[in-house]
Formats: structure tokens, C-alpha cells, sequence
């Protein structure tokens, strides 16, 4: 008798967010109920904001710390994920993972079932941690405290079809790739950079093999023909850029993540960000940022969109 087996798969998203809570003290005086959001930040492929109620979200918990994780999006249907909070040391910002092998860092504090998020909506945590007991702790140090927000969101499941009957069962869970987390880490640490830009006053640092991995017009500059513009001390002058755009560029090229800014000036970044990808030969964020711009175009900002046609 011959039998068939089929496997369904479930595919996630990963990303995490460091938050830093400065000048702890004066946050004590808002009242329960009342929070402070931070700004908007891109993980696992969606746009979110942590709410930081310091005496608590609800009046049972007004001894207590709570933190929310906002969607900062409109979907169509709710986006199901897996959350966690905890302390991140500044010197390690690590935590436990969702699916660890024994480990040293510090455990979570809160970790989520699945959550559904939908538009605009929240979900978190209203007993991170009692006041009483962080004013206790070594986590609060001059005054601030550094939180880690993980978050895995469930992008449903893939059924891939029959499969032989010998087929070996998957014991061990192989946690997402954090290599774009890593790259990101790399230009914020700058180790190991050969190059660096000087733009808008600003002294950037960076590494020629993965900006020409990335754009065709950087690996003419840094390896091809027009390389000894560079000079020989590695500094490459970059004309008509702020240094902010040239930082989002840096972002994008190393991570392929949207740059985190501040709704009010997503726009106008989306504008700069489509005049330097096209500088640059980056035909995935060209595309990005017109999408960005399709949604934001309104009456005040259709001009400027038009002057970049001629651009």
C-alpha cells in the first residue's frame, strides 16, 4: 500500500526596534492613561510606533509601566504577529529570541501569543514592569532606560503539496533571516569601512564592495573609471546632497528598508530619496519612492512631484 505525506509551511517576518527612554523621572508626572509615542520605524516589512504609558494604560495598573506596539498602517486585513519586550543592555541590545537555543541575554519581560493588528490599532503589554521595581534595577541607569521591542509577524502558511513518505520530519525551527539586521548594524558601527563620504559637511563612512554590490553607478565610481575621484585618502565628495538623504540612501543600500521619518516629512524625503535613486542607477527605490509619492500627492506637494519629471 503506498501512502503520501504533505507539509504546510508557515512563513514570518522578523524585525526588532530599540527604544530609548530618556529623562525617566519627568515622564512620572503624566497621568494614567497618557503615553508618549515614539516615532514611526520600519520592521518585518510594516510600519510601526511604541506607546510608553508610564503610569500605566488602565486604572488597574497605574503601579505599572505599559508599552504598545501601534500597526501605523491601513490594511485590508488584520496583520497577525508575535510580540516581545524587554530590557536591552545599550552595550548588547540583545534579547532572547522568539525560538532560542540556551543563551545568555536577558529574557523578556513580555512575550505575545499571536496578536491581530489591525489598521491603526494596538496591542502590548499593561505589566511590563512596576515602577517600584525598575527604580530598583540596574536597567535604569542616569535617569533612562533602553527597552528591545521583537517582532515576528505571520505572513500565513504555504501548503507544498505530497511528499514521499520518507521524507526526514522538521524537528528543529530555523529562525528568519537577521542578515539585513546585521548589514544594518555593520554601517551603523562602521567597522571594517574603506571609504567615506563627505556630504552636506557631514563625514559618512562605508564599504565599496557592498555599494557596488548595490548600484551600478557606485561600482564605476569606487572600482571602475571615474575611481580616482575618490582620492587617495578615500574621501568621495558628494555635490548638491543633504547629509540626511545621503544617510537614507546609506540605510536603503545596506538594508532595503524604507529610512525612519517622521510622517509630516515622509514626502519630502520620498522626493529626495527619487532624485538620488535615480543618481545612483537604484531602480527598486526609484519605484518606492513613487509609490511613497502616489499615496502622499495633494494640491501642496503636486509641484514639486511634477519638477522632479524634469529632474
Amino acid at each position: 500500500m503506498s501512502s503520501t505525506t504533505s507539509k504546510i509551511i508557515a512563513a514570518t517576518a522578523s524585525g526588532y526596534h530599540i527604544l530609548k527612554i530618556e529623562g525617566y523621572s519627568g515622564t512620572k508626572f503624566l497621568s494614567n492613561g497618557r503615553s508618549i509615542k515614539s516615532p514611526p520605524f520600519t520592521a518585518a516589512g510594516h510600519r510601526w510606533s511604541i506607546e510608553y504609558y508610564p503610569n500605566g494604560k488602565a486604572r488597574f495598573y497605574q503601579a505599572c509601566i505599559s508599552l504598545y506596539l501601534v500597526l501605523e498602517e491601513d490594511v485590508a486585513s488584520p496583520v497577525k504577529a508575535l510580540v516581545q519586550f524587554g530590557f536591552a543592555a545599550e552595550e548588547r541590545r540583545h534579547l532572547v529570541p522568539f525560538f532560542p537555543k540556551k543563551s545568555k541575554t536577558p529574557a523578556p519581560l513580555f512575550k505575545s501569543g499571536e496578536l491581530d493588528f489591525v489598521s491603526r490599532g494596538a496591542n502590548g503589554c499593561d505589566e511590563f514592569i512596576e515602577r517600584s521595581s525598575l527604580e530598583k534595577s540596574k536597567n535604569l541607569r542616569d535617569d533612562s532606560f533602553t527597552i528591545r521591542c521583537d517582532i515576528v509577524v505571520l505572513n500565513g502558511a504555504e501548503d507544498v503539496g505530497p511528499a514521499k513518505n520518507n521524507s526526514a520530519p522538521r524537528c528543529v525551527y530555523v529562525p528568519p533571516s537577521d542578515l539585513i539586521q546585521h548589514l544594518g548594524n555593520l554601517l551603523t558601527a562602521g567597522k571594517g569601512a574603506d571609504v567615506v563620504f563627505e556630504v552636506g559637511g557631514e563625514m559618512l563612512a562605508a564599504h565599496r564592495c557592498l555599494l557596488a554590490a548595490r548600484s551600478p553607478v557606485f561600482a564605476a565610481e569606487l572600482f571602475g573609471s571615474m575611481s580616482e575621484s575618490g582620492g587617495a585618502a578615500g574621501v568621495v565628495r558628494v555635490a548638491d546632497m543633504e547629509g540626511r538623504v545621503f544617510r537614507a540612501l546609506l540605510r536603503f543600500l545596506y538594508t532595503d528598508s524604507w529610512p525612519e521619518t517622521a510622517k509630516e516629512e515622509e514626502c519630502a524625503m520620498a522626493q529626495h530619496l527619487l532624485v538620488a535613486a535615480d543618481r545612483y542607477g537604484m531602480e527598486r527605490l526609484k519605484l518606492l519612492c513613487e509609490d511613497n509619492l502616489c499615496k502622499s500627492i495633494s494640491l501642496g506637494t503636486a509641484a514639486n512631484i511634477l519638477a522632479l519629471e524634469h529632474v
